[in-house]
């Protein structure tokens, strides 16, 4: 299983989820198949979970070497001491260029959530911070906007069902969207071939105190400059315009960012 490895110390370790993996196996699941019991099989050694992302969702995840740092971790995650960055692809554009998106959720059937209606008992407190690095419109498939997503708050799909709340749905999300897949010809392209096939939702970033007191973390370079796509623009200059960036996200979706920009540029693990 392929899971790169971005950090490493005496107590926890950071590696880049591939999407389509579980973190922990679920119910009926064999657990062999899990990252959680590959790593664990590979490196030979106990590691505890510590956060999750979901099955189809790439990006940083952090293990926990030994219990005590399980607990302190844990403390820092409850205390809301780690920021969190995720990159998103989203259909639709948002309702403004940056906001924060204040909204309860409540679980529904089937294992997923929904927004809470007002004063409904159970609805969890939810909020995402968003900013629009850059916006398509004028394509057959409508506006596109890559956007950066910064939760406040760790509930189940959170980002997920917060951005179909404001009408603007990740691209490629079959549970809370309204495509598997984006076809090339969507974008204004004649080649008829898939140009985004997976969850357009990817962990970019992870902020924490490590446990010598140090602060670690980085960021995954963005997909090109924030830059604004005219209105009046022509269909095939945004179309052109989105299918460079949507190449450079599949880039990016593999690497992940617990580490100095020097460590990823030359391709080797930071020291302990």
């Amino acid at each position: 299983m392929n899971a790169p490895l971005l950090y490493e110390d005496a107590s926890m370790i950071a590696v880049s989820k591939p999407a389509g993996v579980v973190v922990i196996p679920a119910r009926g699941e064999e657990t062999a198949l899990c990252l959680q019991a590959s790593l664990e099989a590979s490196r030979g050694e106990k590691l505890w979970v510590v956060h999750r992302l979901d099955r189809d969702t790439s990006g940083v995840l952090l293990f926990a070497r030994t219990a005590g740092e399980h607990r302190r971790l844990n403390g820092l995650f409850e205390g809301r001491q780690v920021q969190k960055r995720y990159l998103a692809w989203t259909r639709g554009a948002l309702p403004a260029d940056e906001g924060v998106i204040d909204a309860a959720l409540h679980p529904a059937r089937k294992g997923k959530m929904r927004p809470a209606l007002p004063g409904e008992e159970g609805a969890l407190p939810s909020r995402t911070g968003y900013r629009v690095l850059r916006r398509w419109e004028g394509l057959k498939c409508g506006t596109l906007c890559a956007v950066e997503l910064s939760p406040e708050t760790g509930r189940q799909h959170q980002i997920r069902v917060h951005l179909r709340s404001v009408d603007a749905p990740l691209v490629v999300d079959p549970v809370y969207g309204r495509a598997a897949k984006v076809d090339n010809t969507e974008l204004g392209k004649d080649d008829p071939g898939v140009a985004l096939g997976r969850l357009s939702l990817h962990a970019s970033r992870i902020v924490l105190t490590s446990s010598s007191g140090r602060d670690a973390g980085d960021r995954v370079p963005a997909a090109g400059r924030p830059r604004r796509v005219a209105g009046g623009a022509r269909r095939r200059r945004a179309a052109r315009g989105v299918y460079r960036a949507l190449g450079r996200w599949h880039v990016s979706a593999r690497v992940s960012a617990l580490v100095p920009r020097r460590v990823l540029r030359h391709g080797r693990r930071s020291a302990p």
